[in-house]
């Protein structure tokens, strides 16, 4: 009985340290996070964290994307899904304000509140920029274009400045939507994004 409770401390501590040595992120976003349309683990947190483990880093990517969330939704669920392993964020949120033509100044106030959170709690952030369809005008494209480099620099975080950059009206990239990438096309995107994720992890303590 001594040597079975031997063993399984022995394995309950290594366990926990290899818990404790685990790099927890946070994926914070809409659909275009939460996998819609996509079989379960190809979504862009099981892709990207798949991604990182191939390159020898030991990371666990918390999916809190909801399909059809609006960035002002996204900011009141943060304080949830911040859990106190999260070591670090990436937030994807304001296609869809910007798919239903929501003013721009009520995405910028959402996004600025989820920042300010993070650099609260000293969380490093990777922002993934979103750019507005052409077919609002071009005051509004500016407008809501112009969110992300203005709160990347505000808040001193990495930006990424088109999530969908080269994916966006592909037709073979896209699901029959055509506003969410397929398989093919999220593998563009997670190429696309992977360097600034791993400088992200890596330049954790």
């Amino acid at each position: 009985m001594l040597r079975l409770i031997t063993v399984f401390l022995g394995v309950w501590f290594m366990w926990g340290q290899a818990l404790a040595g685990t790099t927890t992120i946070l994926a914070l976003g809409d659909s275009l996070t939460a996998g819609y349309g996509l079989d379960p683990g190809q979504s862009m947190p099981d892709r990207l964290q798949a991604a990182l483990q191939a390159k020898g880093l030991d990371v666990k990517i918390i999916n809190a994307g909801v399909s059809g969330d609006i960035a002002a939704q996204g900011a009141a669920r943060l304080d949830w899904a911040l859990t106190e392993d999260v070591k670090a964020a990436i937030v994807e949120l304001g296609s869809n304000d910007a798919l239903r033509g929501l003013d721009p100044v009520q995405a910028e106030a959402a996004i600025r509140e989820i920042l300010q959170k993070l650099r609260d709690r000293k969380i490093p952030t990777l922002l993934l920029g979103m750019k507005a369809p052409p077919n609002l005008g071009a005051d509004y494209v500016a407008k809501f274009d112009g969110i992300y480099p203005k709160l990347a620099a505000e808040f001193g975080v990495t930006l990424y400045p088109f999530y969908l950059e080269g994916v966006v009206a592909q037709p073979e990239l896209n699901q029959a939507d055509g506003i969410h990438p397929n398989v093919k096309g999220l593998a563009i995107i997670i190429a696309k994004i992977l360097p600034d994720v791993e400088s992200l992890v890596t330049k954790l303590p």
